[in-house]
């Protein structure tokens, strides 16, 4: 599978949700089994806030073994999350990664407001550097998104053996579901 492919399927996928009550992704015993024995495949790596209204897995109608999903407040890019992409990139083949901010973060909303101290810090202060002055959520979260999608790019850079990976951001809407491809 390229990344065209896997995009796709991400997109139709959220249309699906945006028309769903319950998500029918293969969740069964039979893909547990199947996983379990044969390992995982899936299609892409969802870098996605830790909020509990936006579930990656249901945003995009997914199953077992379709995402790679890493979850950090305020979708923040570290050497951790990096480590993860790299793994799922190199040793899955995941030819696709989505930075997925979302509307009303808490993470970003506590940047605008100048939060610190603790190790929230270590998150604002990663979210300040991408928003600047900007005082609109919705604005906010995108501007965050597109430094996260930066940094991964700039980070693989140099790495051939990840050479086909493609990296893309969205912002999730919580009211609505849709996600916006930035």
């Amino acid at each position: 599978m390229n990344a065209e492919e896997s995009l796709r399927l991400l997109k139709d996928g959220n249309e699906h949700y945006l028309s769903s009550k319950i998500n029918d992704a293969d969740i069964s015993p039979a893909i547990r089994l199947e996983t379990a024995a044969h390992g995982q495949h899936p299609y892409a790596i969802v870098i996605s806030c830790s909020d509990s209204r936006e579930i990656s897995e249901a945003v995009f109608s997914a199953g077992i073994g379709d995402l790679f999903v890493i979850r950090v407040a305020g979708n923040v890019i570290d050497d951790h999350q990096l480590g993860s992409i790299e793994y799922a990139a190199a040793h899955l083949g995941c030819p696709l990664t989505l930075v997925l901010g979302h509307t009303h973060c808490g993470a970003v909303g506590a940047a605008i407001a100048g939060e610190s101290g603790g190790y929230i810090a270590s998150i604002t202060d990663e979210i300040r550097q991408a928003i600047g002055d900007e005082k609109d959520d919705r604005k906010a979260s995108e501007l965050n998104v597109r430094r996260n999608v930066r940094l991964i790019q700039e980070a693989f850079a140099g790495h051939p053996e990840l050479g086909q990976m493609e990296t893309v951001g969205a912002v999730y809407d919580i009211e609505t579901g849709r996600v916006d491809w930035l």
